[in-house]
């Protein structure tokens, strides 16, 4: 059974398993936001999931991240579904969520309905990277 839990303290070990991009600090932040998920399969975590406000109005998906056995079986449309659910409910209209260029993520977005919105381009030695694109979806 699929189940999708906000994140709590209690969390954290599970947490940066699979996720060490962010501080501890934004992990709190994130528990005291409630801006993340655990994604438990089976009473097994198996991913997570974090957001934010882009522009501090619109829901940004900034990960979803599933361990690798856990991958193209459904679980992340799932996930996504889940979580947009939550947003309308909250009043929001629009979701978004961005992808570097040479990441397939943008095909699984674009098959949820995300439509491309634009790009970024990082040419800053420190923060250089393919080009980030931008997708959004109403709600």
């Amino acid at each position: 059974m699929l189940e999708v839990k906000k994140v709590e303290l209690k969390d954290k070990e599970n947490w940066f398993a699979v996720d060490p991009h962010i501080s501890e600090e934004e992990f709190e932040h994130k528990v005291n936001n409630q801006t993340g998920y655990v994604i438990w399969k089976d009473s097994v975590p198996i991913g997570v999931f974090r957001y934010n406000l882009f522009w501090d109005s619109i829901p940004f998906v900034t990960l979803i991240y599933l361990k690798e056995e856990q991958r193209t079986n459904g679980i992340g449309k799932e996930v996504m579904r889940f979580w947009e659910n939550e947003m309308k409910a909250k009043g929001h209209n629009a979701v978004m969520t961005s992808t570097q260029v040479d990441e397939s993520a943008q095909h699984f977005y674009r098959k949820l309905g995300y439509k491309d919105c634009g790009c970024l381009v990082l040419d800053i030695p420190e923060l250089e990277q393919p080009m980030e694109m931008f997708l959004i979806k109403q709600i």
